[in-house]
């Protein structure tokens, strides 16, 4: 047996139930990993109030975590016990120990420690694709990244200076403007204060931006759009705030032959190769110096219940983790 955190039922925080399950001997091409470090992500959230819907009932939350091999199944051959590796997978994450489809998994380079790992497998291959794949940021760009002091924000802001991109950020009070500033944003704005459809004309002389990427969802549109210069894009990847409402195509064509999308990440790493090159672009990032991981809270596991509860009242900034 093995403790984890599972849903019963669909709902609020409280129906997190830390309890013990059992975990079988892992199967054809499966690890069984003893986790060390699981990450925390809306996503989770998401998954718990039924926003997105679980396979089946009950369910165990989480979606990245990285641990060590504890044994293999038949036909795995290059994983073995002792391994340190990490990975991104729909459901699962919130456990002491759990079985992985051995093709999900990473292994990590040395200076990349169990929580930087823990949270760069949701969020850091998250802004990866978004600004590597989805729109392909490069120097002068400018960007506009929403919750700029989130798990996200924070690596979309400082992989983006990194780009040579022109950065905006959107945040909640001036603690987080701060931070936000300090992990690569160029201007921040504060969106209980100020307009920020505004404040970005002003900033960028009325040019508008090239990119703006939306985590938020409802509250920001569709402001993001007047955010964007002619045939820019408007990636929306996150629901903090609630899904954006269905709106009419035409909107794209009266704010400037605009492009949108909604991305997610398993479409991005579904294939192998695809993962591999990711993860190492990502951890090259970090060991080079050019991406800092911010882990700014830490929960037990079986405090999952707050964990959920600050981060959706917005008082987490940075990345959060659950220790097993």
């Amino acid at each position: 047996m093995t403790k984890a955190v599972r849903v019963h039922q669909v709902g609020g925080p409280e129906v997190l139930t830390y309890e013990d399950v059992d975990v079988p001997p892992p199967g054809q091409g499966e690890v069984r990993m003893r986790q060390h470090a699981v990450g925390l992500n809306f996503i989770d959230t998401y998954y718990r109030t039924g926003l997105y819907k679980a396979p089946a009932l009950p369910f165990i939350a989480g979606n990245e975590a990285s641990g060590e091999v504890v044994s293999v199944g038949p036909g795995v051959t290059n994983f073995h016990p002792g391994d340190r590796v990490a990975y991104y997978f729909n459901l699962g994450g919130y456990a002491s120990e759990r079985n992985i489809p051995a093709d999900k998994l990473v292994k990590l380079p040395d200076m990349i420690t169990h929580e930087q790992a823990a949270v760069l497998m949701l969020k850091g291959l998250t802004v990866f694709y978004l600004l590597h794949k989805t729109f392909r940021v490069e120097t002068g760009h400018r960007v506009l990244i929403h919750a700029a002091a989130g798990g996200i924000g924070l690596l979309a802001c400082q992989w983006a200076k990194a780009l040579g991109a022109n950065v905006i950020g959107t945040v909640g009070s001036k603690e987080k403007a701060e931070l936000a500033l300090a992990n690569g944003c160029d201007h921040v704005i504060l969106y209980n204060e100020e307009d920020f459809v505004a404040r970005v004309k002003q900033i960028s002389r009325g040019e508008l931006c090239d990119v703006v990427y939306d985590g938020v969802g409802k509250t920001t549109f569709p402001g993001s759009l007047s955010c964007l210069k002619p045939r820019g894009m408007f990636v929306s990847f996150g629901n903090a705030s609630g899904p954006v409402p269905p709106f009419s195509l035409l909107e794209l064509n009266n704010h400037g032959s605009l492009f949108a999308t909604r991305p997610k990440l398993n479409d991005y790493v579904s294939k192998r190769s695809e993962l591999i090159e990711a993860a190492d672009t990502m951890f090259a990032a970090v060991i080079n110096g050019k991406l800092h991981v911010p882990i700014h809270h830490a929960y037990a596991l079986k405090d999952a219940q707050k964990a959920h509860r600050d981060l959706e009242s917005r008082a987490t900034t940075g990345a959060s983790i659950l220790r097993p």
